[in-house]
């Protein structure tokens, strides 16, 4: 039984969802600053998958390398695209600007907690020379991964009861107390100030819907003309 569904809207796999065409055109502001860039492009995607990059049209796309870097993944490589095991919050791997463009949609708000939340800000930065971190806004009323009212304001026993008997959005009905529990608690959707504070040199962008700031995102070091 469904709580509230509202996953019509919000899944991206479908062309023609909301969700999908709000993707579309934050990606296409995305693709205006990359081409401020000289070529070729090495960029990152915390938390990302091969399939996003796929979905957007990205594969084989001349002078453009894409390393995706996700927790658990299985290591390959498919055109242009190399998909690596590794941890947002431990990028100790890559060099500081071993990358042109650090890339991440929607993760950072899956870290648990403000201090893991402020580490993957600060990786992501020292990688790279520029960086795109989008994250759903704290204050918009629907919650975009329970898809509940008001859902991040609950209390959070209330939500773990929730979860418990009803499936909300992507999630649930949890398998025991625990699992609502780690359902509820790895989701820490973020304010434009905590943006700001994490990222104070970044220029932010507000992804408005009927007049509400839906989503947040954060750039910078897209006008450099050279790679000095």
């Amino acid at each position: 039984m469904s709580f509230l569904d509202l996953r019509g809207f919000a899944d991206v796999g479908r062309s023609s969802s909301l969700a999908n065409k709000l993707r579309a055109q934050r990606f296409a502001l995305f693709t205006s600053l990359v081409e401020s860039l000289p070529k070729p492009i090495k960029i990152i995607d915390v938390g990302g998958t091969l399939g996003y990059w796929q979905q957007r049209g990205w594969l084989g796309k001349d002078g453009v390398e894409i390393t995706v870097v996700n927790k658990g993944a299985q290591e390959f490589a498919f055109e242009n695209v190399l998909v690596k095991d590794g941890n947002a919050l431990d990028l100790s791997e890559y060099a500081d600007g071993a990358f042109d463009v650090a890339y991440s949609n929607s993760v950072i708000e899956h870290l648990f907690s403000l201090e893991n939340q402020s580490k993957m800000a600060a990786e992501v930065q020292r990688v790279a020379r520029a960086y795109w971190i989008q994250t759903p806004n704290y204050w918009f009323p629907i919650e975009p991964h329970f898809h509940v009212p008001g859902w991040q304001w609950m209390p959070r026993s209330l939500r773990v009861a929730l979860l418990m008997r009803f499936r909300c959005g992507w999630r649930g009905p949890a398998a025991d107390r625990k699992h609502a529990e780690d359902l509820v608690d790895e989701v820490r959707l973020m304010s434009k100030d905590e943006l700001a504070q994490l990222f104070p040199n970044a220029i932010l962008w507000k992804e408005k819907i009927f007049g509400l700031t839906k989503s947040l995102v954060v750039y910078q070091g897209f006008f450099n003309k050279d790679k000095s």
